[in-house]
């Protein structure tokens, strides 16, 4: 079996600027790294908050990396350079909504300030692109719920077969 190719992608002005040091990517890799049983390697991009920009790293990531699971972090709140998900619908086939409301769901366990987060997620290609929000406390959070739908989502995508452990299990259908 083949190494499956994972894009993680921080969305930030001011770390891609050197600011400040990128803590969201490292949380998405800590999580997979503890969560995926399966092998792995990690392909990072730091990008500013512009569309142009994270579309393209979403593009070079799907289509030239091979990536079957591209996670992002950052850009998903109201203000006006949170451009995350408008980039990720413009480089999609499909939008899956269900990935947000289930990541918001269970965010607003926690914080009531997370209706104001517009996580979404799509498919380009064999691709599955779910984007995450800034605050690595919540990325933890988010990809707990999501990670059990992600092997089989991609599964049906033709992507790279992902096997989940670490305390979480993945869904698939038995077999008939």
């Amino acid at each position: 079996m083949s190494t499956a190719r994972i894009g993680i992608v921080t969305v930030s002005d001011r770390a891609s600027a050197g600011v400040y040091e990128d803590l969201g990517g490292p949380a998405i890799r800590d999580f997979l790294t503890t969560h995926l049983t399966s092998e792995w390697e990690g392909v990072a991009r730091l990008v500013p908050d512009e569309i142009p920009a994270v579309s393209a790293a979403l593009i070079e990531l799907a289509d030239v990396e091979g990536c079957s699971l591209i996670v992002t972090t950052g850009g998903t709140g109201p203000a006006a350079r949170d451009i995350t998900p408008e980039a990720t619908e413009a480089v999609c086939d499909k939008m899956m909504p269900g990935f947000g409301e289930l990541m918001r769901q269970v965010s607003l366990a926690i914080v009531p300030t997370a209706i104001l987060s517009r996580q979404t997620a799509g498919i380009r290609g064999s691709s599955l692109i779910v984007n995450l929000p800034g605050k690595p406390s919540a990325i933890g959070d988010c990809l707990s719920a999501v990670l059990p739908a992600i092997p089989y989502c991609i599964d049906l995508i033709g992507g790279a077969h992902l096997e989940v452990g670490g305390g979480l299990s993945a869904f698939r259908p038995k077999s008939k």
